[in-house]
């Protein structure tokens, strides 16, 4: 009889997929660069949109009144430059897209809400929601906050909220150098730390204040040599891509033995690239890195990202962006809530929503739709020194907690004015 049950149980579970399959795709369109200088940034991205909807749809996809639906993944790439990104927004929107994601730039992010708040008042039968995965331009969710965009990743101030918590303990940090690339982004995390740290650690000096073209630099070489003269002994930087891998590899070389707290050093080849030079000298800040599971082989967030190594085993495909994976649990959640994949009814569910799981939990803040979620800042370590079970791309260094944010704590005001639609 048990088997008997089984059976049937594996039919109905068979019968459920074929019928999602078969069922027309909720499509999400990704613009972002898959060419270029920032290639890596898009194929990581990729990958992690990829699995999570694999996930969805390997329980039965998404779940509306006619019936399940799969989701899937449409790639457009910008090349990383905003008249692309127009164009290939027009691309997705003639197709009738319903969401469109993506992240990697600030000044991309600002010409395609603009796209996207004048086509759906244009065009009210196809209007596109905006979910927003990276670019983390503060005025996103305040000055130009809209209806149509919701951003899963804590913005640059809340990030350097947490950074700026780990400097202003460090009795040692005396003199910090700041450098960033040369648009919107990076004078925002300069703007950014010049304030947070007047107001947390007034003693501290700011001994340097660069700005480099995002994507052209090869060798660092000269500005390391600027930030050891200026005697600094921390460097802040929001570089990210090759940008920053190349900055830490410079770094190394040029036998600079300074901290550096960075947005985004856990990965993408930073780890490799610095190497020793980098072991409780190196910072990062994130809502999430592999070894919050403390090490235990059974733990929630140790499962989750052994799902991901398993699904993409090579070292140099070894990036995970938790928030990506909440974004498309959300969305579907959202979906499913409106019965509809119509803009403003997804927005609608959207606004407030929370998300749990065994190792994390977040609110989509309805004043402004950012999201609201903890954040760690990790610190380099080698994995051979204990302490740790996972290392980043195989390169023996991985990461572990320095500061645990909660959700309460990272929550930043919001100057937003949110116009909401009538229908």
């Amino acid at each position: 009889m048990k088997t008997q049950v089984k059976n049937i149980l594996a039919a109905v579970l068979l019968s459920t997929c074929v019928a999602a399959q078969a069922a027309e795709p909720i499509k999400i369109g990704m613009i972002d660069g898959m060419s270029g200088a920032f290639a890596n940034a898009g194929e990581a991205v990729v990958r992690n949109l990829q699995l999570a909807i694999e996930t969805v749809n390997a329980r039965g996809g998404v779940s509306l009144p006619d019936g399940a639906h799969p989701l899937a993944l449409e790639v457009f790439d910008n090349k990383l430059g905003v008249e692309e990104s127009l164009l290939e927004f027009k691309r997705l929107a003639d197709q009738r897209i319903p969401f469109m994601v993506q992240g990697n730039s600030s000044a991309v992010a600002a010409a395609l809400l603009d796209a996207v708040n004048k086509h759906n008042q244009r065009a009210p039968a196809n209007r596109v929601l905006f979910l927003n995965y990276s670019a983390v331009d503060p005025a996103l969710t305040n000055e130009k906050c809209s209806y149509w965009h919701f951003r899963f990743d804590a913005n640059a101030d809340m990030r350097m909220h947490a950074l700026t918590e780990v400097i202003k303990r460090d009795t040692r940090a005396r003199k910090v150098y700041l450098i960033g690339q040369d648009y919107s982004f990076g004078r925002l995390v300069a703007q950014a730390a010049r304030t947070q740290l007047t107001a947390k650690r007034p003693d501290i000096r700011i001994v340097g204040d660069e700005l480099h073209p995002i994507g052209k630099i090869k060798d660092f070489a000269p500005y390391i040599a600027k930030i050891k003269a200026s005697g600094a002994d921390a460097v802040i930087t929001g570089n990210w891509g090759n940008d920053l891998t190349l900055l830490v590899k410079a770094a190394k070389e040029f036998g600079l033995n300074t901290k550096f707290y960075t947005f985004y050093g856990n990965g993408l080849g930073a780890p490799a690239a610095i190497g020793d030079a980098g072991v409780d000298r190196v910072r990062a800040v994130a809502e999430w890195h592999p070894n919050v599971g403390d090490g235990m082989a059974d733990s929630a967030s140790d499962r989750f990202y052994s799902a991901f190594r398993q699904r993409y085993p090579q070292a140099k495909d070894d990036y995970v962006h938790l928030r990506m994976h909440i974004m498309i649990e959300m969305l579907v959640s959202a979906i499913e809530k409106a019965k509809s994949t119509e803009a403003l009814a997804v927005a609608k569910a959207l606004e407030g929503a929370q998300y749990r799981n065994a190792f994390h939990d977040a609110t989509m803040r309805a004043s402004d739709h950012q999201l609201i979620q903890p954040l760690y800042v990790s610190v380099m370590r080698r994995k051979s020194d204990g302490g740790m079970r996972f290392d980043n791309e195989g390169s023996g260094y991985g990461f572990k907690t320095e500061l645990y944010l909660p959700a309460a704590n990272t929550a930043l005001p919001t100057s937003c004015k949110m116009q909401r639609p009538l229908r």
